[in-house]
C-alpha cells in the first residue's frame, strides 16, 4: 500500500494527507470496476436540470461522497498552479469555453481523482508527459480540422 500512495503523490498537488483520505474513504478503491461508478461515488458526475422545452444548466450531482470534494479542493489549485501538464490543459480548456475559474477547478478534481484511481489500479509510475503527449496529439488533430464554407472536413496529412 504504501508504493501505490507513493506513486500517487508523484501527481502535484496531491500529496500524503490527500492520497491517505482518498484511500481511507474509498476502501483502498475495492468497490469500484470502472471509473464511472468512482465518479458517482464521489459526486462529480454531471446531472442535466430540463423539463420539457426548457434546458437548464448541467452541474456535478453532490450526491456522492463530500470528503473527497473537499479533500481535492486545494490539490486542483496547486495542480494547476504548479504546472501539471494535463491538469493545466484540462483547466484552460475548459475556461475558455465558459469563462467560469471554478468549473476548469472542478474538472481538475475529477481528473485528478481519475489519475489516482488509474495508478492505483494498474500499479504503474507516474508519467506527467504521457499524459501531456496525449494532449499534444489531440490538439495537433484538433488544428487538422479546417472549416471551409460553413462546413468542417478533415484535411489529410
Amino acid at each position: 500500500m504504501k508504493t501505490k500512495i507513493e506513486k500517487i503523490c508523484k501527481i502535484k498537488g496531491l500529496a500524503l494527507l490527500s492520497v491517505s483520505t482518498l484511500v481511507s474513504e474509498t476502501n483502498g478503491f475495492e468497490g469500484f470496476e470502472n471509473i464511472r461508478q468512482l465518479v458517482s461515488f464521489a459526486g462529480y458526475d454531471v446531472v442535466e436540470n430540463q423539463s420539457g422545452k426548457r434546458a437548464g444548466k448541467t452541474k456535478i450531482s453532490k450526491k456522492g461522497n463530500s470528503r473527497i470534494r473537499r479533500i481535492l479542493f486545494l490539490p486542483a489549485f496547486n495542480a494547476v498552479r504548479y504546472g501539471e501538464p494535463s491538469c493545466q490543459a484540462l483547466f484552460k480548456r475548459v475556461y475558455e469555453r465558459t469563462q467560469i475559474k471554478m468549473k476548469g477547478y472542478v474538472a481538475v478534481q475529477k481528473k485528478l481523482l481519475i489519475l489516482s484511481f488509474t495508478i492505483w489500479k494498474s500499479n504503474e509510475e507516474y508519467n506527467p508527459m504521457h499524459y501531456a503527449n496525449n494532449i499534444k496529439e489531440l490538439e495537433s488533430e484538433a488544428k487538422k480540422i479546417v472549416p471551409t464554407s460553413g462546413t468542417t472536413q478533415n484535411v489529410p496529412a
